[in-house]
């Protein structure tokens, strides 16, 4: 396992060909958050476990979309997105973007 430093409210965990968020994604973090993951997105990750966040905003489904939008034009994957947490599924709803984001 290799842990990656994200914001100090934040922690990106890569496991094999799969990246675990712990912590929060908010709008204060998102932006370091989605380079340091951009950066461990190689043709490897297949899955992203949001099994560990705590505290989501509306700048949670803006780091998802880019990190989908990422792997999809470097190297032809289709991340999938587990554990969703029901508050992130919400704003997914709101926003009408939950097809968006393919899960399971």
């Amino acid at each position: 396992m290799q842990r990656i430093a994200g914001e100090a409210s934040a922690e990106i965990v890569r496991n094999g060909a799969t990246i675990s968020i712990v912590g929060a994604i908010t709008i204060d973090n998102v932006s370091g958050l989605i380079e340091t993951g951009r950066a461990k997105l190689d043709p490897g990750v297949r899955e992203i476990d949001l099994r560990g966040l705590n505290e989501v905003d509306s700048s949670a489904i803006g780091l998802l979309l880019e990190w989908q939008r990422s792997a999809q034009a470097r190297h032809g994957v289709c991340l999938r997105f587990t554990n969703l947490p029901e508050n992130l599924r919400s704003l997914a709803t709101l926003y009408d973007v939950l097809e968006l984001i393919p899960a399971s």
